[in-house]
C-alpha cells in the first residue's frame, strides 16, 4: 500500500514538473509570486532574529556579565563569532561573506544553482554576526536567501538554466524590496548587479516577484520608508558643481573602502590558524571599536538594542542624515565603519556591505557638507543633504550600479527632491571610479574566486544572421512534368521530405513534399500513377528573401512547421536563389552564439 502511495505521490510531482514545464508563462507567474512571498517572510524572519539576537546579546549581556560593567560589549562580537564561525565552517561555507557575490558566482558558473541549506545557515550567521554586534548590513544575507529558494524551485521541477537564473533574480529582487521597502530599486538591483543587464526576456517575472515580496514586508513592517529625513532642496544652482565634486570623494571614499575590506580578507586568509575561530579574533577588535563609539556595531540605522541592553530609535546613518552629527566626529566614525566591515568579512563574518556602504557614505557626504557649509554658508544646503547624496554616491561607484543607486535612495527617503543632485553625484562618481578600477566591490570577490564574469547584454542571434548567409544553395528541384512515383524514390534516396519545383526555364513554380505525396495518396479519387509534381505541389508556399533576417522569418512563420523555406529574390519571385532548412536555422544560431561578443 506504501508503494502505491508512493508511486501516486512521485506521479503527481511528474505530472505538475510536465505542465508547470510546458506553460512557459504561468509557470513563471506562479514561481516568480511563490518566490516573492518566501523572500518577503524571509526578511520579516530576518530581522525579527537579528533584534532577538541584540536583545539576548545587548541586553541579556548587562546581567550575564555584569561584573564586567560597561566593557562587557567588547566580548560580544566574539562570542557571536564562536557560535556562526563553526556554523559557516562546517554547513555551509557558502554563507560566509556578503552574500551577493556568492549569488552571482552562482549565475556566473553554475547555472543559478544554489545549495537549499545557504538559506538557513545564512539567517542563522547573519543574524548572529549582526545581533552581536558585526559591522555589516541584512541584505546581502536576505538575497542570498531569496535566491537559494528561487534555485532550489527551479533546480527540483528540473527547469532550464536560463528559468533557475530569474528565480534567482526574483528572490534576490524580492529581498531587496521587502529589506528596504524599494520594489522598484529592488528590480534593478537584481537585474544591474545579479544579472547583469537591465531588461532580460524575464524581466516582468523579476517585477512580480519583487512587488509580491514587498506587498508581504508591508504587512508586518509597515510602509514607512527606510529613512526619514527632512526635505531637503537645493538652495542654489552653484550646488550642482559641489554635488559633482562629492560624487568624486565618493569614488575615491568606495575605492578605498573595497581596497581595505579585501586586504583585511588576504590578511586573515594568510594566517594560519583555524577558520571557524577567526571570526573570534576579529571580533574582539570590533568589540574594542564599539565601546567607542557604538553607533558602529549591526547595519547603522533603524531601531535595535545597543550597549546597556537600550532600545535606541535610530542609528549613525540616521543621525547624520539629520546633522545631528559633529564633523570631527562623522569623519572618526566613517573611517572606522570601514575598518569594523573589513573586520568582520574579512574575519569570515557573515553579512552584507550595502548598508556599510551608505553608513559610509553619510558620513563622507556629511564631512563634504559640513565643510561646504563652512565655505559657503549662503548658496549651500545643510549637511544632512550631503550625507543624503554621499550614500547614493558611495554605494553607486562600489557597486557600479547607478540606476539602483538613483531609485533605492528616492525609495528609501520618499523625497524626489534629492534626485537631480544625486545623478549629477553618482554620474561624477561612477566615471571616476571606473577610470580607477575595472572591478566593483562585488565582482572582485567573484573574480578572486577564480569564476570570469563576462558581459551578458542580450543578444537575439537570429537577428544578426541573413537568411542570405544561412541558406544552402545548391538543392536538387523536381521538374513540374515529373511523376510522382519518381519523387517518391528520390525522397527514399537522397533523405529529404521536401523539394523545389523548377520548371525548364528554370522559373520557380512551388514545392512538393512528402505531405503532398501522401495526401494524394490516401485521396480515394485520385490515381498516383497518372499525376504529376504539378498536379500535388503547393504553388503559392511560405517563401523568403535573402535580406531578411532569420529572426524575421521565423516571427512569419509565426509556429508553424515547415522544415524547409524556399529563398527567393526580392525582384523576381520566379527565380529560386536557394533554401533555408531547419538546420540552417540550428548552425547559424550556434555559430552565432559561439563567436565572440
Amino acid at each position: 500500500m506504501e508503494k502505491v502511495k508512493r508511486a501516486a505521490r512521485s506521479y503527481n510531482l511528474l505530472y505538475l514538473r510536465d505542465f508547470l514545464r510546458s506553460h512557459e508563462n504561468t509557470t513563471g507567474i506562479l514561481l516568480a509570486a511563490i518566490v516573492g512571498v518566501v523572500a518577503g517572510l524571509g526578511a520579516v524572519v530576518f530581522r525579527w532574529l537579528i533584534t532577538n539576537f541584540q536583545r539576548i546579546f545587548f541586553s541579556g549581556g548587562t546581567s550575564a556579565f555584569d561584573f564586567m560593567g560597561d566593557y562587557y560589549v567588547i566580548i560580544l562580537p566574539a562570542l557571536g563569532g564562536l557560535i556562526f564561525g563553526p556554523m559557516i565552517y562546517f554547513f555551509a561555507r557558502e554563507a560566509k561573506g556578503h552574500g551577493v557575490p556568492e549569488v552571482m558566482a552562482a549565475v556566473a558558473a553554475k547555472g543559478g544553482r544554489i545549495r537549499s541549506r545557504v538559506a538557513v545557515v545564512k539567517s542563522l550567521a547573519s543574524a548572529v554576526c549582526i545581533g552581536s554586534g558585526g559591522s555589516v548590513g541584512r541584505e546581502g544575507p536576505i538575497v542570498q536567501i531569496g535566491a537559494a529558494f528561487g534555485s532550489a524551485a527551479g533546480q527540483w521541477l528540473k527547469l532550464p538554466e536560463n528559468w533557475v537564473r530569474t528565480l534567482v533574480a526574483c528572490g534576490a529582487a524580492g529581498g531587496i524590496s521587502a529589506t528596504f521597502n524599494a520594489p522598484i530599486a529592488g528590480v534593478f538591483f537584481a537585474q544591474e548587479v545579479i544579472i547583469r543587464r537591465i531588461v532580460g526576456p524575464n524581466f516582468l517575472f523579476v517585477v512580480l516577484s519583487s512587488v509580491v515580496a514587498n506587498m508581504v514586508s508591508r504587512v508586518f513592517l509597515g510602509t514607512r520608508p527606510s529613512f526619514t529625513v527632512p526635505q531637503y532642496e537645493m538652495t542654489s544652482a552653484w550646488e550642482i558643481p559641489l554635488y559633482m565634486l562629492l560624487g568624486i570623494v565618493a569614488a575615491l571614499v568606495a575605492w578605498a573602502f573595497i581596497r581595505c575590506l579585501y586586504k583585511f580578507e588576504d590578511l586573515f586568509e594568510a594566517w594560519r590558524f583555524p577558520e571557524y575561530l577567526k571570526p573570534v579574533l576579529g571580533g574582539l577588535f570590533i568589540g574594542l571599536i564599539g565601546f567607542f563609539y557604538p553607533d558602529l556595531f549591526g547595519v547603522g540605522y533603524g531601531s535595535g538594542y545597543g550597549p546597556g541592553g537600550v532600545f535606541l530609535e535610530s542609528g549613525g546613518t540616521d543621525k547624520a542624515l539629520l546633522g545631528e552629527l559633529g564633523l570631527w566626529l562623522l569623519l572618526i566614525m566613517g573611517f572606522l565603519k570601514i575598518v569594523a566591515t573589513s573586520l568582520t568579512i574579512g574575519s569570515g563574518g557573515s553579512g552584507g556591505i550595502f548598508a556599510p556602504s551608505l553608513f559610509i557614505g553619510a558620513m563622507f557626504g556629511g564631512v563634504f557638507g559640513r565643510a561646504v557649509n563652512y565655505l559657503f554658508p549662503t548658496v549651500t544646503s545643510p549637511s544632512g543633504a550631503y550625507a543624503m547624496i554621499g550614500m547614493g554616491a558611495v554605494f553607486a561607484a562600489a557597486a557600479r550600479a547607478p540606476i539602483t543607486a538613483f531609485i533605492m535612495l528616492f525609495e528609501m527617503t520618499g523625497d524626489y527632491n534629492v534626485i537631480v543632485p544625486l545623478m549629477f553625484a553618482v554620474v561624477a562618481s561612477n566615471l571616476v571610479f571606473r577610470w580607477i578600477s575595472r572591478e566593483s566591490i562585488y565582482t572582485t570577490k567573484v573574480r578572486r574566486s577564480g569564476i570570469e564574469l563576462r558581459p551578458v547584454e542580450e543578444r537575439d542571434v537570429m537577428r544578426t544572421v541573413s537568411v542570405e548567409q544561412a541558406m544552402t544553395r545548391n538543392f536538387p528541384s523536381v521538374l513540374p512534368s515529373a511523376p510522382v512515383n519518381s519523387i517518391l524514390q528520390m525522397m527514399e534516396k537522397m533523405g529529404h521530405h521536401g523539394f523545389p519545383v523548377v520548371d525548364a526555364q528554370g522559373c520557380f513554380r512551388g514545392v512538393v513534399t512528402l505531405q503532398d505525396v501522401h495526401d494524394a495518396t490516401e485521396a480515394e479519387d485520385l490515381n498516383v500513377t497518372d499525376l504529376t509534381v504539378d498536379d500535388i505541389s503547393t504553388k503559392n508556399p511560405f517563401v523568403a528573401y535573402p535580406d531578411q533576417t532569420l529572426h524575421e522569418v521565423l516571427h512569419w512563420l509565426g509556429g508553424r512547421d515547415y522544415g524547409r523555406i524556399p529563398v527567393l529574390d526580392r525582384n523576381d519571385r520566379t527565380k529560386l536563389l536557394g533554401y533555408v532548412r531547419r538546420h540552417d536555422f540550428i548552425r547559424a544560431y550556434i555559430r552565432g552564439v559561439s563567436e565572440p561578443r
